[in-house]
């Protein structure tokens, strides 16, 4: 997190405000009729106490009472309470639906934006962060525009008609109540200062709290397994006790400079007008109406000011959610794109790489001048040890990471000049962890591709030899799958995925380490699968067990990043190298289990 945290820097509320309300564009028309019927409702709850004071200076002080007036007054006033209750409601219930709207929206954009990230991004990046930016951020952001806009415009619309209101009764103590309103904007700021850095702490623990949640739940096996629950339990209750303790923070906060404060000021300046009134009275009479009206006219001026003061605070954690929010939208770091105007396509399936070099972190280099041509049908292979750079041409290759020094190049074009569309198309992938997604055995086939009919599905899994294994699962095709099909075993789980590949029928097959989590029996069948499958495609196969590819037509053995052999099988043997041995040792390894 802290690496994440580092990486850009926090965006000024200055910009995130103006920016959030940039989302209202769209629905300008929405916006203006909230407003109308905000405006309505203001002036029906201002006019409240005019009534009231009519009452009492025209007919209750004179002790006159006409039933035709009193009746009217009555109805006028009840239909004065129940229209603005009514407007309330429907201008309220415009305002929540229309932030739904643009939280639906910003979230949909969240989502994209994060689908087009480059894969280094992902690397420093704890998932629960991002979970928690994309979920608990933008439900703050959701609150502000639910309830924090609408509160504020509601608000601060009352506090100008209740201001006008006051100037009708009395203009000079009217005019003493202007005071105010710097004094409840400095209020305003002061909490902005003192709470906005304990928002930004809250919200940052907030994801360190799911991203240690969701590590803990994706490696329960080897918690339960390694007895690490009373450690797990001890770092998450730390973040969690670091959680409450600024929480905690913002309510003493809250509890001083929001309603309280508020409270004494009000009653100082009620004291202050009733004083006004008090000595008003010994030199002139003093009207009972417009005493009543300007002390409700008062309370009713503090009402709304309490109003946006407790609602400040989701202000505050909307602003830092919605800075964490841009954090991400602004983030320049993208999957690699195709480059130029031309639009190459793949049709034989020739790679070559040449002289290419790679670092993740731009210090250490992973591969160090790397040049080998895999021509149309040939299987090349690559071995080496635990972090030799095996995986990382892979990543090259599929693109998942931007090539800076060297080139590669795909029938003679330069793979940077491809589209993101033919690249997937043609180079079908197969990872050691077959990934996959929540749905049904078909539709994991399929991938929402609709060039994939059934027929395909059903020849793709023969192919493999999966179909075996899936009709006899209570639905076949259709039976369910679970979160990373988890009711799968590996072998069966790799099937389908191999069955995935195949049904695009690619051109290029990169294989990384696709044999290597699956039982002697299932690589039997995949090996055999694999046969067919390398037939007329370009096969670039990384490899833990030799036993696996020693009929590939070329061997690259790679050790700190290079290429220290090449050959084939028979070949490399020969020479007694560094294949030799790791070759050796896998015999050996064998003949030891035999």
């Amino acid at each position: 997190m802290s690496a994440e945290s580092a990486s850009y820097q926090a965006i000024p509320s200055s910009r995130t405000f103006p920016r959030l309300l940039h989302y209202l564009a769209p629905y300008r028309r929405q916006v203006v009729l909230s407003l109308a019927i905000l405006l309505a409702a203001t002036a029906t709850d201002v006019f409240q106490p005019i009534l009231i004071k009519i009452f009492i200076d025209r007919y209750l002080i004179p002790r006159y009472f006409p039933e035709n007036i009193m009746i009217w007054l009555g109805i006028g006033y009840m239909g004065l309470v129940v229209t603005t209750s009514l407007l309330n409601v429907f201008q309220l219930l415009l305002f929540q639906i229309l932030a739904l709207d643009i939280i639906q929206r910003l979230r949909v954009e969240l989502f994209d934006k994060v689908q087009e990230m480059a894969l280094s991004y992902f690397d420093r990046t704890p998932v629960g962060v991002l979970v928690s930016r994309i979920t608990n951020d933008t439900e703050a952001i959701l609150d502000m525009f639910m309830t924090v806009l609408s509160s504020f415009v509601q608000n601060i619309t009352m506090l100008v008609g209740i201001l006008i209101a006051m100037f009708a009764l009395d203009a000079r103590l009217a005019a003493l109540c202007l005071v105010l309103i710097p004094v409840i904007i400095g209020v305003m700021v002061l909490y902005q200062k003192v709470s906005s850095p304990i928002f930004h702490q809250s919200r940052m623990r907030l994801a360190l709290l799911n991203a240690k949640l969701n590590e803990s739940l994706a490696g329960m096996p080897v918690i339960q397994s390694m007895r690490q629950e009373h450690r797990l339990r001890q770092e998450f209750g730390d973040i969690n006790e670091a959680y409450r303790r600024i929480r905690f923070r913002n309510t003493q906060i809250n509890g001083l400079l929001l309603r309280p404060l508020m409270d004494v000021i009000y009653l100082m300046v009620l004291m202050l007008v009733l004083g006004y009134f008090g000595v008003s009275s010994f030199s002139q009479a003093v009207n009972i109406g417009v005493l009543y009206a300007f002390v409700t006219y008062l309370s009713r001026f503090f009402e709304p000011v309490n109003n946006m003061l407790q609602r400040m605070n989701f202000f505050q954690q909307a602003m830092v959610s919605a800075e964490r929010v841009f954090q991400i939208l602004d983030n320049p770091s993208a999957a690699p794109k195709q480059e130029g105007t031309e639009d190459p396509r793949i049709h034989l399936g020739q790679i070559r790489f040449e002289d290419v070099s790679f670092s993740y972190d731009g210090v250490t280099d992973v591969l160090k001048h790397i040049s080998f041509t895999a021509n149309p049908g040939q299987t090349v292979a690559i071995v080496g040890h635990t972090g030799s750079g095996k995986s990382s041409i892979v990543n090259l290759l599929m693109r998942f990471y931007p090539i800076e020094r060297g080139r590669i190049l795909i029938d003679g074009a330069d793979l940077q000049m491809f589209s993101n569309d033919e690249l997937r198309q043609k180079i079908g992938l197969v990872l050691q962890d077959p990934f996959l997604f929540v749905g049904d055995v078909s539709s994991n086939i399929r991938l929402g591709n609709e060039n994939i009919d059934q027929d395909k599905i059903l020849k793709a899994a023969q192919f493999v030899q999966a179909a075996s294994f899936i009709e006899k699962l209570p639905a076949a095709y259709h039976a369910p799958i679970g979160e990373r099909g988890a009711t799968l075993s590996t072998g069966q789980r790799q099937l389908i995925s191999f069955a995935r590949t195949m049904a695009i029928e690619p051109i290029v097959l990169v294989l990384d380490e696709a044999t290597a989590s699956v039982d002697t029996e299932t690589e039997e069948a995949i090996q055999s699968a694999l046969q067919k499958m390398r037939h007329g495609r370009t096969t670039i196969a990384i490899a833990h067990r030799l036993s696996t590819i020693q009929d590939a037509d070329l061997i690259l053995v790679l050790h700190h990043g290079e290429i220290v052999e090449r050959g084939t099988h028979q070949e490399l043997l020969s020479r007694e190298g560094l294949y030799h041995k790791m070759y050796l040792l896998q015999q050996g390894g064998s003949s030891e289990r035999g």
